[in-house]
């Protein structure tokens, strides 16, 4: 027997998954246990010069690309899906989830620009390895 609903179901009717805590098993906070993020840091940071406009952290670019290459979406699909999921938001360093996300999809361009592919695909399978098993350590 089918039972009618009363109401549509209201935002604020709806419990977040995480509750406040990301899950330590997810692929994306492995992943960030993985990466060594010190290590992007001094790499991308030497693509910069001393003038200009303050760059976005190394971890924001290239997790971006990471993020776009093992999902196979556009730039602007991956801003969105950002904006969406705070494991993506925790993997890219985020303090904590927003709704903000202080990048345009147009900002992609310039990350790939000044960080090679091989370093991203590299990343990209590592996750994969860490998607295939699930127990085994960063």
């Amino acid at each position: 027997m089918y039972r009618t609903r009363e109401h549509q179901m209201s935002i604020y009717d709806y419990l977040p998954p995480y509750h406040g805590d990301l899950a330590e098993q997810n692929r994306w906070v492995r992943l960030a246990a993985a990466v060594d993020w010190d290590a992007v840091e001094r790499e991308y940071s030497g693509h910069f010069g001393r003038a200009g406009k303050v760059a976005l952290p190394a971890r924001v670019a290239y997790g971006c690309l990471v993020i776009r290459a093992a999902l196979g979406v556009s730039d602007r699909e991956t801003v969105a899906l950002i904006r969406e999921s705070p494991y993506l938001q925790y993997f890219l360093g985020f303090p904590a989830f927003t709704d903000v996300i202080p990048f345009s999809p147009r900002s992609m361009e310039r990350f790939r620009a000044r960080i090679p592919a091989e370093q991203i695909r590299r990343t990209v399978r590592l996750l994969r390895r860490l998607e295939e098993d699930p127990g085994a350590a960063p």
